[in-house]
């Protein structure tokens, strides 16, 4: 078994454990055991428990970049388009382990921007918002018209934050709110960074306070 074949051996038997036991492995050795794996086995590629923890939502985006790469028309598409599209994708992955995501999320009492292990997600969303921006930037002709790539991404992450917490609460039939949200916040931060916000703006307010009358 080589190591990409141990790691996805391990995120399975890990994410079925938590499942199962509504709880997180105590240990590597029982967890081992549990799973009926040697223990250098998992230290060849993971380094602690909370390693896989962090590996689970890194590899939520690298699915979906995977996704997109395949996509002939996403490597064509505008800036707008592509967010749009890594979002649409990003939430399709995160539901094929929706029962995971909601336990993991569920479980902290920390806001989700607090939460250590989805430090590599993080970090791979940023140099992805980062490209956009910088696109985005390259078409300004004015360079005082250009928005910093490190603000604006640390506000995208801020963005994907709220859309995952919207998620996690949606009831909608086929999660047909978070779509309208995904388009609508998406919608908003374009206009802000081409400097045309009100519209969308008001826009998104509307849907969000209908959205928090309909759940009081």
């Amino acid at each position: 078994m080589d190591k990409n074949e141990l790691r996805a051996t391990i995120l399975s038997q890990y994410t079925n454990h938590v499942l199962e036991h509504e709880s997180y492995p105590k240990s590597v050795f029982k967890f081992c055991k549990v799973a009926k794996m040697e223990e250098k086995d998992f230290y060849s590629v993971f380094a602690s428990l909370d390693a896989v923890r962090e590996f689970i939502w890194e590899a939520f985006f690298t699915n979906t970049m995977t996704v997109l790469d395949k996509d002939k028309a996403y490597k064509k598409a505008n800036r707008k388009d592509k967010l749009l599209s890594f979002y649409f994708t990003f939430f399709e992955v995160m539901l094929l382990n929706r029962s995971y995501v909601l336990f993991a999320l569920n479980h902290e009492k920390k806001s989700l921007q607090d939460l250590v292990y989805l430090k590599a997600l993080r970090k791979h969303f940023k140099a992805f918002a980062t490209d956009l921006i910088e696109e985005g930037n390259a078409d300004k002709e004015s360079r005082w018209r250009q928005h910093p790539p490190q603000l604006f991404s640390e506000a995208a992450w801020v963005q994907l934050m709220f859309l995952m917490r919207f998620w996690i609460d949606d009831r909608s039939e086929n999660f047909e709110k978070t779509d309208a949200a995904i388009e609508k916040s998406v919608n908003t931060a374009f206009d802000v960074f081409d400097n045309t916000p009100l519209d969308s703006i008001l826009d998104l307010g509307k849907f969000l306070w209908k959205e928090k009358i309909a759940s009081a």
